[in-house]
């Protein structure tokens, strides 16, 4: 059978492919399970120190989860779907959002349900211009339950939030862009260069900083101003006296001074 989920490691960077394109790359439990193993392998090799996630094809990024099979899980009853549906969704964007190494979605299509749900969770977005969006499971009778209640309100706001849980409406990049649900829209064809030029441009900093910034606003945002500072205070801390901030720190004072000419 084909993996659900494909990965390639291309120098210090992972790839994480959806991989169903004729389900237009929809989370069934095998996806979500095997993210998570996906996952922990990249964060046990020092040598990756990003992921791009990307979607199969050319029509979708995910286009959410897999109705037939979380449909047979709510048959089965609540306690059952809660179980396999609901806590699997939810374990699965908490560990992008959460993830030590930086995540960047490269959204090339429909992102809908699910999949704008992973694309809420991971740490930064670039959309397709032919990306579109929606947040529909109010049409067939649930709320989001991969976290869609919760951070697009955070993203965008609880009134333009509410909006789209509500109404189910599609919308575009633009639209995703002034949400705050996406960092960048780009042409399509030029996506994966954008995703890929993205990462380099942390790659040139501290892995070990890198993941203090993303344990600082991971855990910040849902704290108070004061609990979020004491939180940023232990993140220095914890990296302050290291290798990686002495040389960076050595670096700066060290470079060449701009010369003032005068008028």
């Amino acid at each position: 059978m084909r993996d659900p989920v494909l990965m390639e490691v291309k120098g210090p960077i992972a790839w994480l492919t959806l991989n169903r394109p004729e389900k237009l790359n929809a989370l069934d439990y095998a996806s979500n399970d095997l993210l998570l193993t996906l996952l922990d392998r990249i964060e046990a090799d020092p040598k990756v120190r990003a992921v791009i996630v990307t979607g199969a094809g050319e029509r979708a990024f995910s286009a959410g989860g897999d109705i037939p099979e979380f449909a047979a899980s709510i048959a089965q009853g609540v306690d059952v779907a809660v179980r396999d549906f609901v806590q699997r969704g939810q374990a699965m964007t908490a560990r992008f959002e959460a993830f030590p190494k930086p995540v960047i979605a490269a959204v090339n299509g429909i992102a809908f349900g699910g999949g704008c749900e992973l694309t809420e969770a991971v740490h930064l977005a670039i959309a397709s211009d032919r990306a579109v969006f929606a947040k529909p499971e109010i049409a067939i009778g649930i709320p989001p339950t991969f976290g869609g209640t919760q951070r697009l309100t955070r993203l965008a706001g609880r009134k333009r939030a509410l909006e789209l849980l509500l109404t189910g409406d599609r919308f575009g990049p633009d639209r995703a862009l002034e949400l705050g649900l996406v960092n960048k829209v780009v042409p399509h064809d030029d996506l994966r260069a954008a995703a890929q030029d993205m990462a380099e441009r942390i790659l040139h900093h501290s892995s070990t900083v890198a993941a203090a910034i993303i344990r600082a606003a991971t855990r910040g945002v849902n704290l108070s101003i004061a609990e979020g500072l004491a939180v940023e205070a232990a993140e220095f801390a914890r990296v302050a006296g290291s290798r990686d901030t002495a040389a960076a720190l050595s670096v700066w004072m060290n470079r060449p001074k701009p010369v003032f000419r005068g008028l």
